[in-house]
This record gives C-alpha cells, structure tokens and sequence, in this order.
C-alpha cells in the first residue's frame, strides 16, 4: 500500500470516528435537542485545543449481535484541551452509539483519561448522556463502572472533578457524578435516577415521570444531588467555564488569582442600611455580599437548595473566596438540614483547593421541629462543624446581625479556630434571643408581675442592652474587631493578605470520621 493510499485510510478512519453511527444517528439526536458528543467538547474548551485520546477504538464482544455493531470510538469521546489556557481532561459520552451505554473498552477509555489528569494534575470534566450499562457485555460493565468510582475517589481532593449531565442518567452510572464535586444538568434534558418510573410503579405502585423522579429541578430543589442548573447546553457550558475560573488545576495549586479591577480599599457606607433596626426583620444578606466583594460579582452554589444558607465563589482583590453565609430572607437564617448538609460540602472542597473561606453570620439557631430531629439535625449539623473546624485555609468571619447558641459556634466562630473574626456594632451573640432567655431566665418573677407582659419587655431590653451586643465577646478576645461596616471589604482584603502563608499542623492520622 502506497503512501497516499495508507493516508487515505487515515482519513477514512477519522471521518468514521468523528460520525461513528452515521449522519442519521447525528440527525436524532438534535431532534432530541440535544448536541452530539463532539459539539459538547466544542463548546466546553478553547477552540482548537482538544487533542483526542483513543479515537479508534472499538468493543471487543460478539455476544448478541454486537459483532455487527463495531463503532469506531466505542461510544465516549475522551481527550484533553484547555479552558482560558488551562488544562483539562474531558470524556463525553455518544448517546448516538448503542444509547451511550458503557462496556469494557467504553470504560478503559475513561480510565485513561483520568489518570492523566491525575498525573498531569488538571480537573477531570465528565459530560454524561448514556443509557447505562452495556447489557451485552454483563459483568465487564458493572467492572467498568467500579473502575471509574475508584478512580473518582482517588482524584477526591487532588484535582477538580466537574460532571455535567446532558441526558439519561441511571443505575449505578449516577454514582461517578455523585462522587465528583460539582453536577450540572440541563433542564429537561437530563435525568438522573437509581430505578426509573417502570420499575417503580411495578415494585411500589407509584406513578412518576422522568421529569418528577429525576429532572434537573427536583435534583436541585429537592433532593440536593445537583449544584446548577442551566436552561441550555451551551449556558451549561459556559457555567462549567465560569466555575474553572474560581478553581485551581489541583490540590497543590493555589486558586487562580485575576488582576484586580476593583479597589481593595473601597467603603460602602450604605452596607448598614441593609440591617434593619428591627432585629426581627429579614433582609437579604446577598446585597451585602454584592457590596463587598470584587465588582459584586457572586457565582452562587446550590441556589436552590438549603435557601437559609448561601455558598459561592466571589473575588477580594481579584484572589478567589468561598462565601459562606446565613440568608435571613429564608427561615430567618436558621440551619436546617439541607442547609448543613450543602455548607459542609461546600466548606470541604473549598478547603480541599486552597480556597478561603469568607463566612457571614446572622444565625438564630438550628431550626426547631419533629421533622428536623427524626430527620437527623444532630447529625448533619455537625457535619458543618466538622468541616468549619478541619479546614486549615484562611478563614475570615463577619458577624452582621444574630450568632445565637450553638449555631454561633457552628458558623467559623473564633473557637473552632477562624483565623479573624470582625462583627459589626449591629452584632447579637449570646446563647438564645432575648425573648427565650428572659422566659426562662426571669420565669418566677415574670409569673408575679402586676403585669407580666410589661416586666417581660423590661426584661428583653435589659438583656439586650447587657448580652446582645459585640461587645462582650470583643472583651474576651473572641472577637478581634467591631468594625464600621463600611469597612468590612477593605479589613476582609487585608487578613487575606495577612494570611497569605498559613501553615496548620495536623495530627498524623489516616482520616477523620466525620458524621455521615
């Protein structure tokens, strides 16, 4: 074979790869609306960067018909490109190959792309659409699968691991994402489920679509299992772009840092206006997270989970922070377990990556009720107290409004070892409100009160003018500041910057045991 003629092949094998199934197969899947594997990759990195790992692979079975189905690729684009010049390692599943399902070569394929990018320390970016195992070939799918888990739970903590769900999602496949940090799915498009609706209404007899049992709303809203969700593919894309830019490539690196575009000394003397004097009144505490950090630009996390507390990713003087924050819009601001749960997942990675942490309180406590105790509220809020107190990046706490009982500890108190803790003069910490504490503090003499509910305001407003203020934590050092609220950007910029090289000493262990 000439030359040319063996160029030609190439050539042919290439065109065979990058259609695998055909331009019918192609045609479908837009119908479905959804992009093809290739598109995905296109859309995720920097144009011309992806450099394919693979292409010409195919299954190796003859069990039920598959010798007939040989495609080129074996149903998953592996490779890597980069995302704003940064390295990363990318599979996409072909749903238009067998349904996407995974068998041995499927699976080898994934695994080899990421242990790349463990040896290369970039962030591993999953983009699932597949059936499931790959029923022909038993047993070496199941084996697959547990490849990549172990695989997942290896890269836990070294290197990001980004999944983006793009279409079906079932059985055991659900669990790689489940590892990784971070899901997205597509609204209406992806589903994600243990057992699909069939198999439920034939074992419970109860009645449920896709969409109610798995779409990217209940994922979200519901069950917390996903962290965005986008409208379309190419705004998912553009979400996973926008999150790399906070992250580091891997546990070794320190965050991305920007050239700062927004004065690290700026005040903003309206951020004490957001306080409403009357300390039972709401307020949205995301207004003064906008103030404060860099062009108030805040990548919220899990927006619509656990609504009492926020997270997300921010900038202080162009260097990425976690934020970490009671929302007292909702519930007042309680912990709750959603709420808990979402803020020690959170907490940990940004602890895994080197990313400070900015916390701001205003806590009444742990949310009362039958439902939140049976639930396990002892249990899930101290996941959050675990993870405030392992992590040993800089950690910065304000206190805006109310840091009440044991919620007090629990939001990065300086006794679970917050490296500087500041309150504003709105402060309120003490160990219950000043309506509970007074009840049960002054209960006889409120009883023999001419006019108990007279005495009682008496009460409240002495207790408040004694316990709820800064200033008597400030006395005993568990505060270093009470500051001018206008101030809290600029004195939050100089602590990191103060921080810059922490070190914290750990006791040698192989790991902790946090409360799962």
């Amino acid at each position: 074979m000439s030359h040319e003629a063996k160029l030609e092949l190439l050539r042919q094998k290439l065109a065979q790869a990058a259609a695998p199934a055909g331009e019918a197969a192609i045609a479908r899947q837009h119908e479905r609306g959804k992009l093809t594997a290739r598109e995905r990759i296109e859309l995720l990195v920097d144009p011309g960067s992806f450099i394919e790992l693979d292409a010409f692979a195919v299954h190796r079975t003859d069990a039920f018909g598959l010798a007939d189905k040989r495609f080129v690729g074996d149903g998953v684009v592996t490779g890597h490109g980069t995302v704003d010049g940064r390295r990363v390692c990318v599979f996409s599943q072909d749903f238009t190959v067998l349904g996407g399902s995974l068998g041995e070569v499927f699976a080898a394929k994934i695994c080899k792309i990421m242990d790349l990018a463990l040896t290369i320390g970039c962030p591993i970016i999953g983009i699932n659409d597949s059936g499931g195992a790959r029923i022909q070939e038993g047993v070496v799918s199941l084996g697959g699968y547990a490849e990549i888990f172990w695989r997942n739970v290896q890269a836990s903590g070294v290197v990001p691991q980004i999944s983006l769900i793009a279409g079906p999602c079932a059985g055991g496949a659900v669990y790689s994402p489940a590892i990784t940090d971070f899901i997205l799915m597509v609204d209406r498009i992806a589903h994600m489920f243990i057992t699909g609706p069939e198999i439920i209404k034939t074992v419970t007899g109860q009645e449920v679509t896709f969409e109610e049992l798995g779409g990217a709303q209940t994922h979200a809203t519901k069950s917390g299992v996903a962290q965005f969700v986008a409208p379309t593919e190419a705004d998912a894309f553009a979400q996973v772009r926008r999150l790399l830019s906070f992250l580091p490539s891997n546990n070794l690196d320190d965050p991305p840092a920007t050239a700062a575009d927004d004065d690290p000394e700026r005040g903003d003397d309206s951020l004490i206006d957001i306080i409403p004097e009357a300390s039972h009144l709401p307020y949205d505490m995301r207004q003064i997270i906008l103030r404060v950090v860099d062009r108030a630009d805040f990548f919220e996390v899990h927006e619509g989970f656990g609504g009492s507390l926020l997270v997300g990713f921010a900038r202080l003087d162009g260097r990425p922070v976690g934020v970490v924050a009671n929302q007292p819009a909702v519930l007042a601001g309680v912990l709750d377990i959603d709420a808990s749960v979402k803020g020690a997942r959170f907490v940990r990675f940004c602890d895994a990556f080197n990313i400070p942490l900015v916390t701001f309180v205003d806590v009444p406590g742990f949310l009362p009720g039958l439902d939140q105790e049976h639930g396990g509220i002892i249990k899930h809020g101290a996941k959050l107290l675990y993870a405030f107190a392992e992590a040993t990046v800089p950690k910065l706490t304000v206190i805006t409004r109310k840091a009440y009982g044991g919620a007090y500890d629990v939001m990065c108190s300086k006794h679970i070892r917050a490296d500087v803790n500041l309150a504003w003069p709105t402060a309120e910490i003490a160990v219950m409100g000043p309506q509970g504490a007074v009840k049960i503090i002054f209960r006889e003499e409120i009883a023999r009160a001419a006019d108990p509910e007279a005495r009682t305001q008496e009460l409240v407003a002495e207790y408040v003018e004694r316990f709820a203020n800064p200033y008597v934590a400030a006395e005993r050092g568990y505060l270093d500041a009470v500051i001018d609220p206008a101030r809290t950007r600029p004195l939050l910029i100089r602590a990191l910057r103060t921080l810059d090289g922490k070190r914290v000493g750990r006791p040698a262990r192989k790991h902790g045991n946090i409360p799962l």
